[in-house]
């Protein structure tokens, strides 16, 4: 990933309160200790040629995407709609969806999927019975063939547990493409896996209007 990003490039969205950004794949969303490149400082800069002198330059992060996936990011602009957006996520009035590709397909075009879900080290374990410091996973999937080895699926997330959608998928014997981590043995884009985050809908912390935010056709 080229630094430094050119933000404008990649806005959906933004007003006083919010900006709503496609964020590419490779890119962290907030810094780490290895000093990555990430989301995070690059909205500060772009906001920062907005604020007067000495102001202070506000963005946070509302929710993650791992480093590999691409897609939409909500900030808040503001210190008083953090509480509002973030609360948004907790008690899961947000809407999430996804579209991945894999090489496989599983027995049923369309389901849901339930897992308890545990993070060990650097992946997500699964079990369909509950076991100790596990939490439920839960989503929907369609699935449809769109070349001879490509599928392309449309998956509503309705928790959002670590690597939860590449761990349930890898379980059908579908590891999303360019996923290793998870079974994929199949070449995608560097640093990047077939997953994005293409659709995002909540409601405006101040007007109270639903927001419906939609960027598909990023995988290819």
């Amino acid at each position: 990933m080229s630094i430094p990003l050119h933000i404008p490039d990649h806005i959906l969205l933004e007003d006083e309160y919010i900006l709503v950004l496609n964020k590419p794949h490779g890119l962290m969303v907030e810094p780490d200790r290895n000093g990555y490149p990430n989301l995070l400082q690059q909205v500060k800069h772009y906001l920062k040629s907005s604020v007067a002198v000495g102001e202070e330059v506000y963005a946070q992060h509302i929710h993650r995407l791992d480093r590999p996936v691409s897609g939409i990011i909500l900030f808040a602009k503001q210190r008083s709609v953090l509480k509002n957006l973030s609360e948004q996520f907790a008690e899961r009035k947000v809407v999430k969806h996804y579209q991945a590709l894999t090489d496989q397909s599983p027995d049923l075009s369309a389901g849901i999927l339930e897992h308890w879900l545990r993070k060990e080290k650097k992946k997500a374990v699964l079990n369909k019975e509950a076991f100790p410091y596990a939490e439920q996973a839960k989503l929907r999937y369609t699935v449809e063939q769109i070349s001879e080895l490509r599928f392309l699926w449309n998956i509503e997330l309705h928790t959002g547990k670590f690597h939860q959608i590449r761990a349930q998928l890898a379980s059908l014997d579908c590891p999303i493409v360019g996923d290793t981590l998870y079974g994929s043995s199949v070449a995608y884009k560097p640093d990047s896996i077939a997953l994005h985050a293409f659709k995002l809908i909540f409601t405006h912390p101040v007007s109270g209007k639903e927001i419906i935010i939609e960027n598909k056709g990023m995988l290819k």
